[in-house]
């Protein structure tokens, strides 16, 4: 099972990104899903959560200009960045609770996709 992060890029300030998380692999389903960022020098942080039932949740810096979604028939977790800031440079990680399928049995996983660079520029 691998999750696949994508979509970052350089932006001007005031510009639009969309992240997405693709699921790969032996997927029942995603669970529980975040995205993080890093930035340098900074300790990482949780910028968005959706819960199964679709409940999400934002960091107070991004909220009302960062929309996280899910897919769950492509085992997709997204990220709609609108009005960004040169604040928001980071690498953004997704992370999610995968259920897998293991054999006979079926577990939930806590998965990390590899990083995504976004850099907005002044």
């Amino acid at each position: 099972v691998q999750l696949q992060a994508s979509g970052g890029g350089l932006v001007q300030a005031g510009g639009s990104l969309r992240l997405s998380c693709a699921g790969s692999g032996n997927i029942l389903s995603i669970n529980v899903a975040g995205w993080y960022r890093q930035a340098p020098g900074k300790q990482r942080e949780l910028v968005a959560s959706i819960l199964t039932g679709g409940t999400t949740h934002y960091l107070d810096s991004v909220k009302g200009r960062f929309t996280i979604s899910r897919d769950n028939a492509k085992n997709t977790v997204y990220l709609q960045m609108n009005n960004l800031k040169t604040e928001d440079t980071a690498v953004y990680y997704c992370n999610a609770d995968v259920a897998v399928v293991l054999g006979p049995s079926r577990r939930v996983n806590n998965y990390w996709g590899q990083g995504t660079q976004v850099t907005v520029s002044s």
